[in-house]
């Protein structure tokens, strides 16, 4: 084994992040970089691959020039990135035929609609432990392959690869040499039998997509190949790839059967594991492959909020009635708690437990005396109001969290994790590095790369920096709740 560093790649939503730990996971230097986001026709999200690419490029190479490191001193590179989110690209020129589609793009809500209509929803279920859903990377997939001119052709000439995001940076990463995913992404595509763990040609036939263009399919901290020189400036293994959510529940700790976390970036994404069983769920949440080492698939319960953190963006960059996300902490700590304003921010719909595309974001309960200080609260309560709703289809679905770990950028906010545990009535704990997901990805490179034993060595690792204990009364409690049922049944699509 040589090098003393570990490499974590974070290819988010919004940014994409490198960060560079010792052997013993200790931060030595990161950088982090926003890229543009596109939104072409209402409820379109797209990226420029590009974007992504430079500032993937941009950010390793800040990391590596603060902490004065090269390639000859990186062990292993772990990758984890925004999930879902498609593009194919030339097998050849490396160039990606359309933009990227983002995971929040709502332009085959109709697609589904069709598509349930026909009675298929419960074959894709039964294979990945999905909703028929635009969310998922399938409907993206087919669109490309069926609104760009000549594409759907080229692809039958296999000329064409496909992938989320991990598997479009292995590729360029490797220098086109390694065509390939994990099989956490590949659960999140609506093309990945989670029980076979294989790609489903029923499903493959149904979405219409060429198995041919699929990568190839490993475990969580497996041998992706090697950067190539012109990448870094010499050959670093790649040791691991999760999708983001996965890799928080990793970098969580979070091994146990019934371990819960929650991950407030860009959404709201709440994971509990379950184990060697996939849990069906009654309540619409989804039956996740939560990892897979040696072969061996734990399978997890996930709830899905598409707005969480992007919502505080929405309120900084949109409405311009705050500077920086800092600054809610202190506006909710003045203003209070409120029940008389609901902000349901179904930007892109609502996800689970709803599932409905097509509701639309809404501001309701406002009177002249409504400022920017209670839509900034309203903002904070609607993401917490939408964990108690996964947290109570999850307990209706026979997991019952008794604490639940949080991470990502919103939980500095101490006032939001109170609010939180009030509403959730739970305790919420908040670890000594909130920043999960990239350390979720250098743990798999560590794996790999035999610097721990086992992946389960992360749990002493682990440490617990606040811990948040509920101290609302029962009956504000349940007068919040009502009055956010009330606010979302006005926003759903079919109202």
């Amino acid at each position: 084994m040589s090098g003393k560093y570990l490499l974590a790649i974070d290819q988010g939503t919004s940014s994409s992040r490198t960060v560079i730990y010792d052997h013993s996971t200790r931060v030595v230097a990161s950088a982090q970089q926003e890229f543009p986001q596109h939104y072409p026709k209402p409820g379109w999200v797209e990226h420029d691959p590009e974007d992504i690419w430079r500032s993937v490029q941009a950010v390793t190479r800040d990391a590596m020039r603060a902490a004065d490191v090269t390639a000859a001193d990186i062990t292993a590179i772990g990758i984890t990135n925004q999930r879902e989110t498609a593009v194919i690209w030339d097998r050849k020129s490396g160039q990606a035929v359309y933009n990227a589609i983002v995971w929040q793009d709502r332009r085959t809500a109709e697609y589904c609609d069709t598509l349930r209509a026909r009675g298929v929803e419960q074959l894709v279920i039964a294979a990945t432990g999905l909703r028929l859903d635009p969310y998922f990377s399938a409907t993206k997939i087919a669109w490309i392959l069926d609104n760009v001119d000549g594409i759907r052709a080229r692809a039958e000439k296999h000329e064409l690869a496909v992938g989320t995001i991990d598997t479009f940076l292995l590729w360029r990463l490797t220098g086109g040499s390694v065509h390939a995913t994990d099989a956490t992404n590949a659960s999140r595509t609506m093309l990945f039998n989670i029980h076979s763990q294989q790609w489903d040609a029923e499903l493959l036939e149904l979405f219409d997509v060429p198995r041919s263009l699929l990568p190839d399919v490993r475990d969580c901290a497996s041998d992706f190949g090697t950067t190539d020189d012109a990448t870094l400036g010499g050959p670093v293994a790649i040791g691991g790839i999760a999708g983001d959510q996965q890799a928080a529940l990793i970098g969580q700790a979070g091994f146990e059967n019934g371990m819960t976390k929650s991950t407030y970036g860009t959404g709201c994404f709440v994971i509990a594991n379950t184990g060697s069983t996939a849990l069906p769920s009654s309540n619409k949440l989804l039956t996740i492959v939560a990892s897979r080492f040696n072969g061996e698939v734990t399978y997890g319960l996930e709830g899905s909020v598409f707005v969480a953190g992007s919502a505080i963006q929405w309120l900084r960059d949109t409405l311009r009635i705050i500077d920086s996300a800092p600054q809610t902490q202190a506006i909710a700590e003045q203003t209070g708690i409120i029940a008389d304003v609901h902000v349901v921010p179904a930007f892109a719909g609502l996800g689970a437990p709803y599932w409905d595309p097509h509701a639309r974001g809404a501001i309701l309960g406002l009177t002249r005396g409504s400022g920017r200080e209670q839509i900034v609260t309203a903002t904070l309560q609607a993401v917490a109001y939408q964990t108690r709703d996964l947290i109570d289809a999850m307990s209706d679905d026979g997991i019952t969290p008794s604490v639940i770990r949080v991470d990502g950028g919103m939980v500095a906010n101490d006032w939001f994790l109170q609010f939180l545990a009030d509403i959730l009535d739970i305790p919420v704990e908040r670890p000594d590095n909130v920043e999960s997901t990239v350390l979720g990805a250098a743990y798999l490179a560590a794996y790999q790369s035999k610097i721990i034993d086992s992946i389960k060595d992360v749990s002493d690792l682990w440490q617990r920096e606040a811990v948040f204990e509920p101290a609302m009364s029962v009956d504000q409690r349940e007068a919040l709740l009502a009055g956010w049922a009330g606010a979302v049944a006005r926003v759903r699509g079919s109202t």
